[in-house]
């Protein structure tokens, strides 16, 4: 076997091991995420900066109405993020016939 294709398969090894490992923490790493962010803390933490945000933007002149809107946009909708990720779900890699 020449040397190119032995390096060849050997960099397609070391590519699968390095997804592996990866695939086995990013779905941990997203739980964690996830869990932060929709903890009681967090969501009293988001209340009270879109509070602050509402009432500064009425404080300076800005019509309710107008300001309901643009704490409504203040709020990321963090379902947004995650939605469609399968926390429980592991990357698999299939190396093609013959490597």
């Amino acid at each position: 076997m020449s040397d190119e294709k032995t390096e060849g398969k050997t960099d397609v090894h070391e590519l699968k091991e390095v997804l592996g490992v990866v695939s086995e923490k990013i779905p941990g790493l997203l739980k964690g995420m996830r869990d932060v962010l929709y903890s009681k803390e967090a969501a009293e933490n988001m209340a009270d900066a879109v509070g602050t945000f509402y009432r500064k933007l009425v404080g300076a002149g800005i019509p309710e109405k107008e300001a309901l809107e643009m704490a409504r946009g203040y709020m990321i909708n963090l379902r947004e993020v995650f939605k469609g990720i399968n926390v429980g779900e592991k990357i698999h890699v299939h190396e093609k016939e013959g490597d």
